[in-house]
């Protein structure tokens, strides 16, 4: 059509009819159920090669050795059975990278209808209540759940990523505004040092370790959070393309796994897998840090799909 805008040579009408309107009349739910499917019982192979990497490093009769052979032990009947992981399925956050054009509600609303199904099949537990009644619906859905992230890009190309995580982790979160005197830590990457680490020995067993950390610097108290937890999306043994929070990241793990915290805080060398940082700016009068903790049930799984709306290949 002259004079139509256009994303990689492809006109936006021509994005909007082929990849949604075919999309939502094949495949998309039942390609969302198989996503919560797969993210709930099946646990990523990065984060299994991390647990395994735990399990050559404890000693034999420790504590520390028992959990993690439970841990892997747990993460094979899972597997086997189609079941979740953990009995919390935890907060269900769907990340949607797709193109201008994309009919957002519409898929928001398939993606709320696959939740209903999962949940029906047993894939997600019944675990989103009311914050003023109490009540349970049996469904997992309501004001914030599924939480949804859409993201516009200059591609015909639809990646959707799925994170379930769990009420454990999540307490045991943190967010510290900076300088805090208390702790020594000026504002610079020392004092965000100081302040992550507070947050792993906060967090000592409780989040369900060993645990991964994302980690965002800077932002205001709402987006921090939000860009922290984006971090998990990362693979668990990347490398950072900023030199100066590689350095940071490796710091952290390599302390924290120092600390003798160990698996479900019962002493040990590997108290965390992974630890993942990024920076967003902030206004001068504001510098937080704020620290997203992920249990060892790193349920984080997305998938390509096709115009049909069928999975084409596993991001992870």
């Amino acid at each position: 059509m002259p004079g139509s805008v256009k994303v990689t040579g492809v006109p936006v009408d021509t994005l909007f009819a082929n990849s949604y309107a075919r999309l939502r009349m094949h495949g998309l739910r039942e390609s969302l159920i198989e996503l919560i499917r797969r993210t709930s019982a099946e646990i990523p192979d990065d984060v299994q090669r991390g647990i395994l990497r735990g399990l050559e490093q404890e000693k034999e009769g420790t504590i520390a050795k028992s959990a993690l052979e439970i841990i892997e032990k747990n993460i094979e009947l899972a597997k086997r059975k189609s079941q979740p992981l953990c009995q919390d399925t935890g907060s269900i956050l769907f990340y949607v990278d797709c193109p201008v054009g994309l009919n957002q509600v519409e898929f928001e609303a398939e993606a709320r209808e696959a939740v209903v199904a999962a949940t029906k099949l047993g894939y997600l537990r019944q675990n989103s209540v009311d914050s003023i009644t109490g009540k349970n619906d049996g469904t997992n859905l309501g004001p914030g759940s599924p939480n949804m992230h859409f993201h516009q890009h200059a591609s015909d190309e639809i990646q959707v990523r799925l994170m379930l995580k769990g009420g454990g982790c999540e307490n045991v979160g943190a967010q510290f505004s900076l300088p805090n005197t208390a702790l020594k830590a000026n504002r610079d990457l020392d004092g965000c040092r100081k302040v992550i680490l507070e947050a792993v020995h906060q967090a000592q067993g409780k989040g369900c370790g060993p645990g991964i950390l994302g980690v965002c610097i800077g932002g205001d108290r709402a987006s921090g959070y939000e860009f922290s937890k984006r971090e998990f999306l990362r693979m668990l043994d990347d490398r950072n393309p900023d030199p100066k929070l590689d350095e940071l990241e490796r710091d952290i793990l390599k302390t924290a796994n120092e600390l003798g915290i160990g698996p479900m805080g019962f002493g040990g060398k590997t108290t965390l897998l992974g630890v993942k940082i990024g920076a967003a700016n902030r206004v001068p009068a504001s510098y937080f840090v704020s620290v997203s903790y992920m249990c060892w049930a790193f349920r984080r799984h997305g998938a390509t799909l096709a115009q049909d709306g069928t999975i084409s290949g596993w991001l992870y």
